[in-house]
């Protein structure tokens, strides 16, 4: 049976079915409670497992310039202690049942998760749910994290094949919300006072701008139950506010081209090539992800065999796309020995140059498709992963697709279809971003 489109006006305490069980897919229902906060559960009967998460849309992009790095913040505070639980013992009810909990914060939403065997998943919605909807955010901890998110950026500072991103971002967006850290910089969080984080928690972590994903061995009425329990306040307080469109910073994004360069000593120089991508929405995206697979998605892509197997030029080499609401960047990253740096780019533009021409050929294509069939089926197994695609769902589509749906869209892609996304990405200014021993004057 088909998905069925979202319903972004579906009345309280109504439960729709999204996806009826069929290969690949459980059964997910949605429910929307009083105060716009929504539930979105994927049964899957057979597992012993259950992933359960909130997120909030709210992430580094909603930030202004003197509070970077807040989102992140908070996200650390929110296991420091709520009303009635310590850190401790936070993190030792979690431990005590094995469950794999985390959170992390992207540059529009941020999540907080725990999975744990079925018969934990109770406990996993308490303690979770709790850390969200009741968090102290006490002033001590607040200069305890202080201290360990500056170690954080520090760590982070010291591997140039990650912070190369973010110079890059830094340079394409420029001093927009996009083109700041997630994690902030050194000043912004010595400077950011806990009224300012308190602030965003009272702000963003609302019933309306929450998503609860689960998936697993479950019960979607329980789950139901045990949220509205956990929310009661919440959803008082929220009367009858709608679910919030996820906020997208301040206003159009413009990028710039160009290049960059931050001179360090190291041992091999860290490169990034990229142009202005498509939202994440795009109706092209399955069409740009193959064409991301062909270039540069493994050991038998375009740019790996040209770059490392033909030339010995680099170790790593591969390509990627991020989507964001409302623009996206396409990239290239290459780490080589300095000297080889021009040569490392001037393939890839070649590369670049020849597949914005004539597209990939039917070979790359069948090849490209397999590859991510294959890995999108693996990594949709696990319970982690369908709570993440339930979100992924949530957030960015109008509907959620099964398993079956997404692999038949990557089927009907034809090489016209990339050939089209490639004419018009790769044939956009490009922006290059270098770390390494140069003159920060060098031009490649």
């Amino acid at each position: 049976m088909s998905s069925v489109p979202i319903a972004a006006e579906q009345e309280p305490d109504t439960t729709v079915t999204l996806l009826e069980p069929e290969r690949g897919s459980g059964l997910v229902r949605r429910t929307v409670l009083p105060g716009g906060l929504r539930v979105v559960t994927e049964d899957v009967p057979g597992g012993r497992s259950a992933a359960f998460g909130i997120s909030a849309t709210t992430g580094s992009r909603d930030e202004d310039a003197a509070h970077a790095g807040s989102a992140h913040f908070l996200e650390h505070l929110l296991f420091k202690g709520t009303r009635t639980r310590s850190a401790m013992e936070i993190s030792a009810l979690l431990d005590g049942v094995g469950a794999d909990h985390n959170a992390y914060t992207t540059k529009e939403h941020t999540c907080y998760y725990a999975k744990v065997l079925d018969r934990d998943l109770p406990l996993a919605i308490d303690v979770v749910g709790d850390m969200v909807a009741n968090s102290v955010l006490d002033e001590g901890e607040v200069e305890t994290e202080r201290g360990v998110i500056l170690e954080e950026i520090a760590m982070y500072e010291d591997e140039p094949a990650d912070l190369v991103d973010d110079v890059f971002a830094a340079h394409f967006f420029g001093d927009s919300p996009l083109g700041r850290p997630i994690l902030g910089t050194i000043d912004t969080i010595r400077a950011l006072p806990r009224e300012r984080i308190l602030e965003q928690y009272r702000s963003a972590y609302v019933p309306g701008e929450l998503v609860v994903t689960a998936a697993g061995s479950l019960d979607h009425d329980e789950v139901v139950a045990r949220v509205r329990e956990m929310f009661a306040d919440q959803l008082a307080a929220a009367g009858d506010a709608r679910p919030a469109r996820p906020r997208l910073g301040d206003g159009p994004v413009t990028t710039f081209g160009g290049t960059v360069v931050e001179t360090r000593e190291t041992e091999q120089a860290h490169i990034i090539l990229g142009s202005e991508g498509l939202p994440r929405t795009d109706q092209r995206w399955h069409a740009l992800r193959l064409l991301s697979a062909a270039l540069g998605g493994g050991m038998s892509s375009r740019l790996f065999q040209e770059v490392r197997e033909k030339r010995g030029l680099a170790y790593a080499v591969h390509a990627y796309h991020t989507g964001y609401a409302d623009t996206g960047t396409f990239q290239i990253y290459a780490g080589c020995l300095p000297e080889k740096a021009d040569e490392v780019i001037g393939v890839c533009r070649d590369e670049l140059e020849k597949v914005a021409a004539v597209g990939i050929t039917a070979e790359e294509l069948t090849r490209a498709k397999g590859q991510i069939q294959g890995t999108w089926v693996l990594g949709n197994e696990g319970t982690n992963a369908r709570m993440g695609r339930l979100l992924g769902h949530e957030l960015n589509h109008p509907r959620h697709l099964s398993i079956d749906e997404d692999l038949a869209l990557f089927d009907a892609v034809t090489e016209r279809d990339v050939a089209e996304v490639a004419a018009d990405l790769l044939a956009r200014p490009r922006a290059l971003a270098v770390i390494g021993p140069y003159d920060k004057d060098r031009r490649f």
